[in-house]
Order: structure tokens, then C-alpha cells, then sequence
């Protein structure tokens, strides 16, 4: 390809062949030139036609004006030259120097127009070869830029992929996360009520044994501790569901871009495939005064940046929440299952200790049973022997009531007589002194059989603590669930 506005005749290796025609067709010469013939006076040559070849025409054996006659019928007769024979005067209208110079201005001209003529054919061929060699490069550069666009387009396509791949993935893992958050939160439901289940059974212990013991205290913290990783997993379940809602938007956005650009590709690609003898090519007037562009290539390309940019910070902020949510996950299952721990550990102390109580309670009841015995025999013995004291008391009484009714002297204070009063006051006091110790062995019988109602009540009591703690809580708290099941594995 030659530089615009160099020679040509150089450039061929073959020189054209000269055609045998030089004059072009009349139509086309006739349309091409109108209106570009020198405006000079021949009304001396208008009678006769202008092809040479019309001056032999009428050559003969015999010439005649046979020809001309029709001709000089259409000529007005005030411009057609008179014959000869006709001439009444003899006269000349030129000179043969003025036909000399016509003849040489003819010649002039003739030359002048072919001159022009010829160059106007050189330029005219530089000028189409120029020109088509412009619109070749032209059209080349436009399919190169086609090319580079479409190439863009092709790369932009790519990282627009990867990236929605990766948040498509993303999108994956931070759902299958919200689903185990979901089942550890459902989770937590059955260690809260199982610990609920566990105060309330607490509060059916009766007398001394509704204490707030160590026991009660864990639950308590037990049940303070779920709740509070049951608020944390609601706000990482919140977060989870704004995230998930932010990366399908920007999932979106990279879809629709995406589709956008396969549509431009296609287009484009299509547009830079497309040929001069390609199918489809046609006219389209005011095409190019139509400018339907809404972007540059800076904002073009900031547009589709801006959205991976965007995917990837919802990305970073995904991957980061996920992360947030496994951490939580294992801690909040450490801290319930450690808690759970603790009380289960309180449970069996506490446990320990009732049962203990309950042993000891046993062993005082039974000490207590056999001290009541004792009392109660003792007591027996007591009363035996008031009664058994009681007929010496008669005896002696009966005596001195007898010797009251000895006659006159014989009323002697003897020594018999303060003897027999001795006695009655020795087994009197005797009987004053066992009846005392009755009383006090049947306050202390009564003292027992308290102490023992008090025994069995105790005992009663710690038994009720055992089998609420040890059968009712205990058998709950066999339920509780794993660690695993608590990270939402299961």
C-alpha cells in the first residue's frame, strides 16, 4: 500500500494495455461534460454534424446534396451559408489569416482539453486509489479497534466470571453457615429448658432443703449463659441474612453486567467478522449523527471494576462473617458445654451431700427409736416401782394407823413407832422422788418421739431433694446435646 498523494506509477508491475477507443461513450461524455464547452459563436458550423466521418460520408460516383437537404430544412434560413450560384454580389466574411488563426485556436483548445482532460484521469485515478487505500486503512484500524474492543470485552467477561464464581461459592458457604447457625440456635432450645425443667423441679424441695445451694446457683448461671449465646447467634443469624442479601445483589450486578457484556461480545465480535462481501451489509442513512453511547471507555470500564470491587468487599465481609459465625459456634458450645459441666459436677456434690445427710438422719432416727425404747422401758420400770414402793408404803401406814389405836400408856413413842414414821417418810420421799423421775422420763420420751418426727420429716425432706435432684434432674440432663450437634454439624 502506497502513502496518500505519491505517485503511482511505480506501483504496477505491468503497465496497462492502451485501450482502442480513447473517446468514452457519447451517453457518458454527453452527461460528463455538459455545460463545459467554450461559449463561442459557430453558427457556421451548426448545419453540419461534427463526426469527421459525416464529411465522407456522402463521397461518390456522384455526389449529390441529397444529404443536406433534409438537414438545411431544420436550419432557420438566416444562418445557412448562400451558394455561390445563388450569389447575386460577390463577397467574403473572412480572411485566411483569421482562418489560419481559428484553425490554431482549435488546435490550442483541442490540445488544452486533452491536457486537462488527461490530468484530470491521472488525478482522478490517484485520487480513487488514494482514497480507496484510506478506506482500506481506515476500515482497518476500525476492525483493529473492533479487534481490541472486543478483546476488553472478552477480558472484563473473565474477571466478571471468576469473580461471580467466587461469590457464587461464597453465596454457598456463608448458606450452608446459616444453616448450621439455625440448628445450633435450635439447638440451645433443649439445654434451656432442660436447665428450666431443672430450677422449677428444685422448687418442689421441701423446708431446709429450698436453699439456694451451689446447685441453683449454676443453673441459674447455666440458664444465663444460653441465653446470652442465643442472643449472639441471633445477631450473627441477622448479619448472615443482610449478607446473604447484599451478595445477591452484587451477585446481581455481575449477572446483569455479565449479560450485558456476552450481548456486547456477540455484537461486537459479529461487528469485527463482518466484511465487504459479507451478508447483511446495507445502507443505514443518519446512522452515524445517531450517538446512543451512554459511557466512555474510562467509565466503561470503572462501571465493571466498581462492580468487582464490590463483589469482593461482599466477599472479604462474607468470608470474615463466616469465620465470625464458626468461632462463635465453637465458643458458645465450649461455654454451654463447660457450664453444663459445672452443674452436672455441683449436681453430684450436691447429691453427695443429701445423701449423706440422709444416711446420718437414718442412723440418728434409728439411735433415737432405740433411745425411745429405752425411755419407754425405763419409764415401765418407774412405774413398777412406784407401784411396787407403794404397797411397802401401805404397809407401813397401815401399821402406824394400827398401833394408833393402842389403849392409854401403851401409846408409846418407841422406838418401833418412829421407825415405822422414818419409813413412811423414807418411802414416801422414795415414791415423790421416782414419780419425778417419771415425769422427766416422760418429757424426755415426749423430747424423743419430737426429735424423732423431726428425724423422719428430715428424712422425708432429703429424700424428696435426692429424688428430684438425683432421678428427675439428673435423668434430664442425660439429654443434653453434644458438642457437635451444638456447632450445628448434626
Amino acid at each position: 500500500m502506497e502513502p496518500l498523494g505519491s505517485t503511482l506509477t511505480a506501483t504496477y508491475a505491468h503497465p496497462r494495455s492502451t485501450p482502442t477507443n480513447f473517446l468514452p461513450a457519447i451517453s457518458t461524455m454527453a452527461s460528463s461534460y455538459r455545460d463545459r464547452f467554450p461559449h463561442y459563436n459557430l453558427t457556421h458550423t451548426l448545419s453540419l454534424p461534427w463526426r469527421p466521418s459525416t464529411y465522407y460520408k456522402v463521397a461518390s460516383n456522384l455526389p449529390t446534396l441529397g444529404p443536406y437537404c433534409t438537414r438545411s430544412q431544420k436550419v432557420c434560413e438566416s444562418t445557412m451559408l448562400p451558394f455561390v450560384s445563388n450569389r447575386t454580389t460577390l463577397f467574403t466574411r473572412y480572411t485566411p489569416d483569421d482562418w489560419y488563426r481559428s484553425n490554431l485556436t482549435n488546435y490550442l483548445e483541442s490540445n488544452t482539453s486533452r491536457h486537462n482532460s488527461e490530468r484530470l484521469r491521472v488525478d482522478t485515478s490517484r485520487l480513487i486509489q488514494d482514497k480507496y487505500q484510506q478506506t482500506r486503512k481506515t476500515q482497518a484500524d476500525s476492525t483493529q479497534n473492533l479487534g481490541e474492543r472486543v478483546n476488553d470485552i472478552g477480558f472484563w467477561k473473565s474477571e466478571i466470571t471468576h469473580e461471580l464464581d467466587a461469590m457464587i461459592g461464597e453465596t454457598n458457604e456463608l448458606t450452608d453457615v446459616k444453616k448450621k447457625l439455625e440448628r445450633a440456635l435450635m439447638e440451645t432450645e433443649a439445654p434451656l429448658q432442660v436447665a428450666r425443667e431443672c430450677l422449677f423441679h428444685r422448687e418442689k424441695r421441701m423446708g431446709i432443703d429450698l436453699v439456694h445451694d451451689e446447685v441453683e446457683a449454676e443453673l441459674l448461671t447455666e440458664v444465663d449463659i444460653i441465653l446470652c449465646c442465643q442472643e449472639r447467634m441471633k445477631l450473627h443469624l441477622d448479619k448472615a441474612i443482610a449478607q446473604l442479601a447484599a451478595n445477591r445483589a452484587s451477585q446481581h450486578e455481575l449477572e446483569k453486567d455479565l449479560s450485558d457484556k456476552q450481548a456486547a461480545y456477540r455484537i461486537d465480535d459479529k461487528c469485527h467478522h463482518l466484511r465487504n462481501t459479507s451478508d447483511g451489509v446495507s445502507y443505514f442513512r443518519g446512522v452515524e449523527r445517531v450517538d446512543a453511547t451512554v459511557s466512555v471507555p474510562e467509565s466503561w470500564a470503572k462501571f465493571t471494576d466498581d462492580n468487582i470491587l464490590r463483589s469482593q468487599s461482599e466477599r472479604a465481609a462474607s468470608a470474615k462473617l463466616r469465620d465470625d459465625i464458626q468461632n462463635l459456634l465453637v465458643v458458645t458450645a465450649n461455654e454451654m458445654w463447660n457450664q453444663f459441666n459445672k452443674v452436672n459436677l455441683s449436681f453430684t456434690n450436691r447429691i453427695a451431700e443429701t445423701a449423706d445427710a440422709k444416711n446420718k438422719i437414718q442412723i440418728h432416727l434409728a439411735k433415737t427409736l432405740q433411745e425411745i425404747f429405752q425411755t419407754e422401758m425405763t419409764i415401765e420400770s418407774i412405774k413398777k416401782a412406784i407401784k411396787d414402793k407403794s404397797a411397802f408404803l401401805k404397809v407401813a401406814q397401815t401399821r402406824l394407823d394400827e398401833r394408833t389405836r393402842r389403849p392409854n400408856i401403851e401409846l408409846c413413842r418407841d422406838m418401833a413407832q418412829l421407825r415405822l414414821v422414818n419409813e413412811v417418810d423414807e418411802v414416801d420421799s422414795t415414791i415423790q422422788t421416782l414419780q419425778q423421775r417419771l415425769r422427766d422420763a416422760e418429757d424426755t420420751l415426749q423430747s424423743l418421739v419430737h426429735t424423732k418426727a423431726t428425724l423422719e420429716h428430715d428424712l422425708a425432706v432429703k429424700a424428696n431433694s435426692l429424688y428430684i435432684d438425683q432421678e428427675k434432674c439428673m435423668s434430664m440432663r442425660k439429654t443434653f446435646p453434644n458438642t457437635l450437634r451444638l456447632e450445628g454439624f448434626c
